[in-house]
């Protein structure tokens, strides 16, 4: 096993909105604090544990929130690695990977996307989704082993997800992939930890404590999925995958998603269902090769050959159809 090399030294475009300082002890993280709102959690009626989970989890988009300013960082960072032919890599364990495992598996059918595009690591292989191998996430010896078995570069994405910041697995995956030049991001819930200072990008929503003590599958993996969600459809709407706020890069596998795709045209194109019908089936079954044949009066060869020169982004095939014509 190589030795991990050292992360550079923060680059000028390294943005965190917490400060960097020595990890503390677990009993310091303020997801791992108890939480005044949930005392006496265990003699409550099953409506008031509704109502106290329900009021602690209307705190988490206001913490996600917060972290905007870093998460547009990381849209334009994935963004820009898909369309140079890179790939974001989700690293994460526990319920950090299982997040991170869920938003890399819907990407192919939302967004038309190649698998291995949007990669997850997750400590303990996928057996871990269903099983707990939780032990595996304090190796970083797994975290450097797995993470240099995809061979990141300097076109990739590697984002850590670690409610605490201080998972070992994940920091040093993170902190490996840095160093062979990927862009590095991390998603965590915790400030002044040993993740977000080993990422060029640190995303941080302070949550709060957990109504039941440390059991960060629940705020904090909301905010994981918030933000995973948005740095995905993000990066594919800037990739033009997404055309006014329509899914039109859908993959039409099943009778749900076929309707989905004709609904879109209509919606789209102001047209009726019949004539979305005969289009899509014109089109081989494409939404965005049909939408391109209409709104910009062109044959489905020459809707391909603009898809292909715009990179598969819809509105600037059609545009630049436009003003072609």
């Amino acid at each position: 096993m190589a030795t991990i090399t050292p992360a550079p030294p923060a680059e000028t475009n390294r943005i965190s909105n917490g400060h960097s300082s020595p990890a503390t002890g677990i009993h310091e993280l303020i997801t791992e604090s108890a939480n005044d709102a949930s005392q006496g959690f265990d003699t409550k009626s099953a409506l008031e544990i509704a109502r106290i989970i329900n009021h602690e989890d209307s705190r988490v988009a206001a913490a996600v929130k917060k972290a905007l300013p870093e998460i547009a960082l990381a849209i334009d960072a994935v963004a820009r690695s898909l369309r140079e032919g890179g790939r974001l890599i989700y690293v994460g364990a526990g319920s950090s990977g299982r997040i991170a495992a869920l938003d890399s598996c819907e990407c192919p059918p939302y967004f038309s996307n190649a698998p291995q595009q949007i990669q997850y690591i997750m400590a303990g292989g996928p057996k871990a989704l269903a099983s707990p191998v939780e032990v595996n996430e304090d190796s970083e010896e797994l975290g450097q082993r797995d993470i240099a078995r995809r061979r990141p570069t300097r076109k990739d994405v590697v984002l850590g997800l670690s409610a605490s910041g201080r998972t070992p697995y994940v920091v040093s995956a993170v902190t490996y992939a840095r160093a062979r030049g990927a862009k590095t991001a991390c998603i965590t819930c915790n400030p002044n930890t040993p993740l977000a200072d080993a990422a060029d990008i640190a995303i941080i929503a302070e949550v709060g404590a957990e109504v039941v003590t440390g059991s960060t599958r629940m705020k904090a993996a909301t905010a994981q999925k918030m933000i995973t969600n948005m740095i995905t459809t993000g990066a594919m709407t800037r990739l033009g995958y997404v055309y006014e706020n329509l899914m039109v890069n859908v993959h039409m596998q099943n009778s749900k998603l076929v309707e989905r795709g004709i609904t879109i045209l209509m919606r789209a194109c102001n047209i009726d269902r019949e004539t979305a019908v005969r289009t899509i089936k014109s089109a081989g079954r494409s939404v965005p090769v049909a939408l391109v044949m209409l709104k910009a009066n062109v044959d489905k060869p020459e809707a391909v050959r603009r898809l292909a020169q715009s990179d598969g982004n819809v509105r600037r095939a059609i545009e630049d159809s436009v003003m072609d014509l």
